[in-house]
């Protein structure tokens, strides 16, 4: 095989699940056996079969009118890791919510065929295209149904399992009432700007987390679309993504982010390859005016921020000012970080100093986080200390083990 051939697909699909081994995100052998045999390639038919096969490519199949990415082959390394979460064993009933066809045909190996696979999607094209990459890749017992997926599937509920592939601000009743007893649901979970890729259980009347982990997503459409703000600070180059009803003044921190810039540092380090994710949420859950930003490189390179990050930097929002997370190597192979804050406006040494003690009292933990679901109009006084975000169909609390007294410190409400 001369430089410029491609190996055939069967070899590329051995080397990414090798690969996907190597990164964690396959860990059982039920998983790389789906991920060896269904034919990524041929849901991707626009790709290179060199990017089909690419472990962390995600592969745009539509974007809509303004050129934003509305239906997408998650990277390889997401899917598989949420098919781990949610243990997926033969003859079970399966939900896909947000259709591709590549992870429906994953879960149909999974399943076998005692087990049926359904998966939904709001989109007509995203739905045909869905039925024919799944014909031609010899899945077509999969049920792919054209519809809003706030109402679930009923025709072919209950399910053993519920796995949600579009960023869900919300968990609507119907996938409750579709799930059966002892059945899990995961749920790529939006809040208060972040996402985190949760695997609920029942408890009696709420759904507890058993696990979860960092993952982006397309957000989903039609009633469930999240209810989040994404404001413009800098024209398209920074803009502040906020969940629920805070208020701010968008001109007051136009004019703030366009002051000089102030910084400190916390004096806390850790390993250049560690996990801080942990951090987001740890200020998500304290600091009631917490924001995220995206910004794009060419807002750094001008000098707006000091940096931007591929999934948000997390941030705390003031009247007149603003502060966001930053990092600096601390040795010449940046092996060594240390966690540190920016601000910018007249109060933002303000928002730093109480950013930075929160970064102190983190106990570096970034799985440690606990969120339960209630239904919306359970009382306060059924709930755990945490924080409360409101939702329309839900009451999600986010709380944190640790020394007593650290989770009742965060009782703020949305």
């Amino acid at each position: 095989m001369n430089d410029h051939e491609v190996p055939p697909p069967e070899a590329l699909r051995a080397a990414m699940v090798d690969r996907l081994r190597e990164m964690g995100a396959v860990r059982s052998d039920q998983v790389a056996m789906a991920i060896g045999t269904v034919p990524r390639h041929l849901f991707a038919p626009n790709e290179s079969l060199t990017d089909a096969y690419t472990a962390t490519s995600t592969l745009e199949t539509k974007r809509d009118e303004q050129g934003v990415a509305v239906s997408t082959v998650s990277a390889a390394h997401i899917q598989a890791m949420m098919l781990e979460q949610a243990q997926v064993e033969p003859g079970m009933r399966v939900l896909e919510i947000g259709s591709g066809g590549y992870n429906a045909a994953l879960l149909a190996e999974l399943v076998g065929p005692s087990g049926e696979v359904t998966t939904v999607d709001i989109d007509p094209d995203v739905v045909d295209r869905a039925r024919d990459c799944l014909r031609a890749a010899g899945y077509e017992r999969v049920n792919a149904v054209l519809a809003d997926a706030e109402e679930g599937v009923p025709a072919h509920a209950p399910y053993d399992r519920v796995i949600v592939t579009a960023g869900a601000w919300d968990i609507p009743p119907a996938w409750w009432d579709q799930l059966t007893g002892d059945g899990l649901m995961v749920v790529p979970l939006r809040m208060r700007g972040l996402t985190r890729n949760i695997v609920f259980a029942r408890d009696g009347d709420r759904l507890v987390s058993r696990e979860y982990e960092l993952s982006t997503f397309v957000a989903m459409r039609g009633v469930g679309a999240p209810d989040e703000r994404l404001l413009q600070l800098d024209g398209d180059d920074v803009k502040l993504r906020l969940d629920g009803n805070h208020p701010v003044d968008v001109e007051r921190l136009r004019a703030a982010l366009a002051q000089p810039r102030i910084e400190a540092w916390s004096g806390i380090t850790a390993a250049g390859d560690g996990r801080f994710d942990g951090l987001n949420l740890w200020w998500a859950l304290h600091l009631p005016e917490f924001a995220v930003i995206d910004a794009k490189k060419t807002a750094v390179e001008r000098g707006v921020v000091a940096h931007a990050w591929p999934l948000g930097v997390p941030a705390v929002v003031g009247a007149d000012s603003i502060a966001y997370l930053g990092l600096r190597g601390v040795t010449p192979d940046r092996s060594t970080c240390e966690y540190g804050v920016y601000g910018h406006g007249p109060n933002a040494r303000t928002l730093i100093d109480r950013a930075i003690q929160l970064i102190r009292s983190w106990d570096g933990s970034s799985l440690d986080a606990r969120f339960t679901a209630y239904p919306a109009g359970t009382p306060d006084d059924q709930l755990p200390a945490g924080l409360v975000l409101d939702k329309r169909h839900t009451r999600v609390v986010l709380s944190w083990p640790g020394p007593e007294g650290r989770a009742e410190e965060a009782g703020s409400t949305e």
